[in-house]
């Protein structure tokens, strides 16, 4: 979920909080030594883990796992989030507990921003890394397995670059004396959905909140290009619609997008869809959600898309290597050009294959999105085209960065010079403060999804149904409100659903699945994620840089099984972040004699 480095942050778990560490002398407190502790050989070579206190008990394990092969481990445990990466970015560590979720269900996503030079979350520059994704990104499924294989390879057991931990599963828990639990759905990628979400009192939806819960408070940015983490993506995912969405076994459809049908052009270059009529923008006018009178149509497709595949359309821009195959974005005006395109592996014209399960054929194409009527048969339809054949970017347009926004609210808001942007006295779209109630409190939101964010404090942030998303509909919101609390601990989370103060609990940690379990007025929903654990080496300034013997001993100190043991069985084995999503038959195998080996490599080299 980027690189992220929370466990089980899904989405990609990257917040940027005001905290900033300038030298590498401002290294955190030590945590107190655990009772099991072991004692470090004298000599023993010293490595400095960086994790946040979130993760206390996988240090622990971690930590006892380097000392007994011979390391001498100084811990830099951070509070929270923000501190945690001011501390890697002033470079005080040798090895991060990391963490990332592939919410996008498809393995390019699961490497590219962690792994590629230049890559959002990278702190790797290696040409045979770069060069096996860009050749895996090409490939059809029966093909890339072998070259994520390749790439899993060298990555993990040739450089050890990253030491893999563990797959965690994807959890959550669900008063179901409040919530008909058949209503609630948990994807294996996608983020939490809440228009489906409904009471077992129906007669309350207008009147009570749907309750849920998140443990990061502060938001990276409500403009959906600007974040990619687990402060904003289940937001952002419920606040603009998206051309395609993933089922939750992470197949690509088009229910409940943007999209009534989406077809892939002979050669795997062209993409074509059809977009339905029924969704307008949502504002908030006194602090209630109203509907704007704006189509969300072909024109705000292409205004979005193109703003995110370029990395500078705004500053700080977080996600634009996911998007960056898009080579052109366009609304077809032409009937006959799509009856003149074949549907790749199909007979029919992509005129036909985008007909299918309409009302209606499509009988005229219009560029103005005030013009579309799809019951006269008047369609928009727009053709993305990518830089070469390349069909995860269906993926990537399932993702919360490639969010519809409102071409002309966006525009005029960020009026401002993006090289010459301001933090201090210019205000983007999506600034966390505009929704944030106080002085600074200016709502200019346009949400092209089923809810809106109303505003939000320390405590909590309150949304409201979008008015105008596919009314009459089945995908209409059950719910009129859904207020997400902020609880950083999880056990008060935890507590928190088990007295009722929240409805539902998304991401129980795996040691309190029992205490769900056995509360009779609870259920517990559990699958396999594509959240993947690891330990991040640094890349400079430190040992573990510039040496594969130091680093190899690092990894084969990782004993996963004891990891999974104590999880009670509720982590599976990882091989690398692809683990979840492509079965490479690797494993990391604990192995004290190489440790010894790498170790007195690294010691002599260093006489």
């Amino acid at each position: 979920m980027k690189k992220s480095l929370l466990p089980l942050l899904l989405a990609l778990v990257m917040v940027i909080a005001g905290c900033s560490v300038n030298t590498k002398s401002d290294v955190a407190e030590q945590n107190e030594p655990t009772a099991n502790e072991q004692t470090p050989e004298a000599g023993a070579v010293q490595i400095e883990l960086l994790a946040t206190s979130a993760n206390e008990s996988d240090v622990n394990i971690i930590r006892d796992q380097l000392v007994k092969n011979g390391f001498d481990v100084k811990l830099n445990l951070q509070p929270d989030y923000g501190s945690f990466k001011a501390q890697q970015d002033a470079g005080n560590y040798d090895v991060a507990l990391s963490s990332w979720t592939t919410v996008t269900g498809n393995p390019d996503y699961a490497v590219r921003s962690l792994f590629k030079s230049g890559g959002d979350y990278s702190i790797m520059a290696d040409p045979e890394v770069d060069k096996l994704i860009d050749e895996a990104s090409t490939q059809a499924p029966d093909e890339y397995q072998a070259t994520y294989k390749a790439l899993e390879d060298y990555l993990v057991f040739d450089k050890a670059y990253i030491a893999p931990l563990y797959i965690s599963l994807k959890s959550q828990g669900i008063n179901q004396d409040v919530l008909n639990a058949d209503t609630v759905r948990l994807s294996k990628s996608r983020s939490q959905v809440w228009e489906s979400i409904d009471f077992n009192d129906t007669s309350k939806r207008d009147t009570d909140p749907l309750l849920l819960t998140q443990s990061i408070s502060t938001l990276t940015s409500l403009d959906p290009i600007k974040g990619n983490d687990g402060s904003i993506n289940a937001l952002n995912t419920n606040m603009y619609v998206r051309l395609v969405n993933l089922t939750d076994d992470d197949q690509i459809t088009s229910e409940d997008s943007l999209s009534l049908n989406n077809v892939i052009a002979e050669g795997n270059s062209e993409y074509y869809f059809v977009l339905r009529d029924d969704i307008h923008f949502a504002k908030i006018t006194d602090k209630q959600a109203a509907d704007s009178g704006e189509r969300v149509g072909a024109e705000d497709v292409v205004f979005s898309l193109n703003r995110a595949k370029d990395p500078n359309s705004v500053p700080d821009h977080r996600t634009y290597s996911l998007h960056e195959h898009i080579q052109d974005v366009e609304i077809v005006t032409d009937l006959a050009a799509l009856e003149g395109v074949q549907q790749a592996g199909s007979g029919d014209s992509v005129k036909q294959a985008l007909e299918t399960g309409l009302d209606g054929q499509i009988t005229e194409l219009v560029a103005d999105k005030t013009l579309a009527d799809n019951k006269a048969g008047k369609y928009q339809v727009v053709k993305l085209t990518t830089t070469e054949p390349f069909p995860q970017v269906l993926n990537y347009l399932a993702h919360q960065s490639a969010g519809i926004v409102s071409e002309k609210q966006v525009k005029s808001i960020n009026t401002y010079d993006v090289a010459s942007f301001d933090v201090n006295k210019d205000i983007p779209y999506g600034d966390q403060n505009t929704v944030t109630e106080g002085d600074k409190y200016k709502n200019t939101l346009y949400a092209s999804g089923p809810y809106i964010l109303s505003y939000k404090n320390d405590y909590e942030a309150v949304f409201y149904k979008n008015p105008g998303y596919m009314t009459g509909t089945e995908h209409e919101p059950k719910i009129s409100t859904v207020i997400v609390k902020f609880i950083k601990d999880a056990d008060s989370a935890l507590s928190a659903l088990r007295s009722g103060e929240i409805h539902m609990y998304y991401g129980v940690p795996e040691t309190k699945y029992d205490l769900v379990e056995q509360d009779s007025k609870l259920k517990l929903q559990t699958m396999e994620s594509n959240g993947v654990s690891y330990l991040l080496f640094n890349t400079k300034g430190r040992d573990v840089a510039e040496s594969e013997d130091l680093r190899k001993s690092v990894l084969y100190s990782i004993n996963q099984d004891e990891i999974l043991a104590f999880y009670n069985g509720n982590k599976i084995k990882a091989s690398s972040t692809v683990s979840p999503l492509v079965k490479t038959g690797n494993e990391l195998v604990a192995d004290s004699a190489k440790v010894k080996e790498f170790l007195a490599s690294y010691q002599a080299s260093k006489q």
